[in-house]
């Protein structure tokens, strides 16, 4: 702190915090969409009963700073002081030499005189010893409410473990879902049936899903670009497909893997995570095979283990575990990987045309659609994997175990022009004749009920609408 004036520490701090002078967050910040994980922030950041910091965890350019700004700007509309809400951006390199008490002594001091006061810390790992100063911000001052963003989640959870529960709640802060990405672009698809859902699809009946099929059908070269552009929202809205995936390449992975893991972790070589990251990307979907990437690469077990937990940890991939289905456990096996964003991929790969690529289109409509339920199940108490077994060691690609003993959702991703399905395919084999797994396709037309003459079902829903869907269904309850 005595490298600096306590002058040049205000004048950063006004500059973060225009609402001193002004009285209100200014548009460009205080964006008008509000997604599903603000209103989850929002609930928690207000709630008088239970206190709790708020930590939101995701990977660059999702949003957290956003839901920070509308938090501010919902607080000011409630009649709060502007002058008793802080917003302090620690990854800038003057903060980066104080700790959070230093700083918070400056607000007081010249600021508010108010007890009660809303902090608000953007990339709170990079302070010093910020998870101590949390906990004794928290233990002996209850009249300070606190909302912090982070883009390494393992270092959160760890940190928060070691100051003990109870005080923390960690909000993770997805890619824009499809649905959030029409709704951002103002692509409309008109009212949907009430209760909807797409697990749920096989109970309407027969004209009604033909009418579902119509309305969503134009969505089709929406979800192309989706796929190709992914769900950043200054991606989804630039008009230069090919810039915005350099952008994607340059401001969130180089950045991410060069900048932000190396001063978290003790990562000797750039080069090696850079790598692994590259080789996760061509294998996106795939189930990996620790020893062959270790032997391709020329890096010991030791070490790719850890730059796997790394980079999902910056929330760049999802690992998804085996899942055991029934009595049958599993002894050992080996996980899968998907890219956090089927466009991330795009960008590292330099794919800026995938439409003609069949195989390619595949592979990112698979790591799109865990994408989705993975990140619509991070508030329920479900593990998402996939499965392996069956008579010839078949595998079901995306399995949701439910912690209650019901029947698990199973889905299998078929996105090509046929999506031919057997009885003897295991997503049949394991399907409930009551309520049948789901197929995910590529056609608009591919979808509905097919039975089989062993009585088994199964429900085919072309990928739009399933994934837009499965967002919308996440959004109902938390609009204005």
């Amino acid at each position: 702190m005595s490298y600096f004036s306590e002058e040049s520490i205000l004048n950063l701090l006004y500059s973060y915090n225009p609402w001193w002078k002004t009285s209100s967050v200014q548009k460009d910040f205080n964006k008008p969409m509000k997604r599903a994980s603000f209103y989850e922030s929002w609930k928690a950041f207000n709630n008088e009963q239970i206190r709790r910091t708020v930590l939101l965890s995701g990977a660059r350019r999702t949003g957290k700073t956003t839901i920070m700004y509308q938090t501010i700007a919902k607080l000011i509309e409630n009649g709060i002081n502007p002058k008793d809400i802080v917003f302090i951006a620690f990854d800038h390199p003057l903060l980066k030499l104080c700790n959070i008490s230093q700083v918070l002594d400056i607000f007081r001091q010249n600021i508010t005189t108010s007890e009660k006061i809303y902090c608000f810390f953007d990339e709170i790992q990079y302070s010093e010893d910020w998870n101590a100063w949390l906990k004794v911000l928290y233990d002996t001052n209850p009249n300070i409410k606190i909302m912090a963003t982070g883009s390494a989640s393992p270092v959160l959870a760890d940190k928060t473990r070691e100051s003990g529960l109870g005080r923390w709640i960690t909000i993770q802060v997805p890619t824009f879902t499809f649905y959030e990405y029409c709704k951002l672009l103002n692509i409309e698809v008109g009212e949907l049936p009430s209760g909807i859902k797409p697990t749920q699809l096989y109970q309407l009946d027969k004209y009604t899903q033909n009418e579902l099929v119509n309305k969503f059908a134009f969505l089709q070269p929406h979800f192309i670009r989706y796929l190709q552009v992914g769900g950043f929202p200054e991606l989804a809205l630039s008009k230069d497909d090919i810039y915005a995936q350099r952008i994607l390449r340059e401001d969130i992975v180089d950045k991410a893997l060069k900048r932000d893991l190396p001063a978290l972790y003790p990562i000797r070589n750039i080069s090696d995570i850079e790598k692994v990251f590259l080789y996760l990307c061509y294998n996106s979907s795939n189930i990996i095979n620790m020893n062959t990437i270790c032997k391709e690469l020329q890096v010991t077990r030791n070490t790719l283990e850890k730059y796997v937990l790394y980079l999902e940890g910056a929330n760049l991939i999802y690992i998804s575990p085996i899942v055991n289905v029934g009595s049958k456990q599993i002894l050992k096996s080996q996980d899968k990987i998907y890219i956090a964003d089927a466009a991330l991929r795009n960008a590292v790969l330099m794919k800026d045309d995938i439409t003609n690529d069949p195989v390619e289109l595949g592979i990112i409509a698979e790591t799109a659609v865990y994408k989705h339920v993975k990140a619509f199940n991070y508030k329920a108490v479900t593990k998402v994997g996939y499965y392996r077994g069956g008579d010839k060691d078949k595998e079901i690609d995306i399995v949701v175990q439910y912690a209650q003993n019901t029947n698990p959702i199973m889905i299998e991703v078929k996105y090509r022009e046929d999506s031919p399905i057997s009885e003897k395919d295991l997503i049949t084999e394991l399907s409930d004749s009551e309520k049948p797994n789901l197929v995910i396709t590529k056609r608009i037309d591919d979808f509905g009920l097919h039975e089989f003459k062993n009585g088994k079902k199964i429900f085919k829903i072309p990928a739009p609408i399933f994934l837009y869907l499965l967002g919308y269904v996440e959004s109902l309850g938390y609009d204005e």
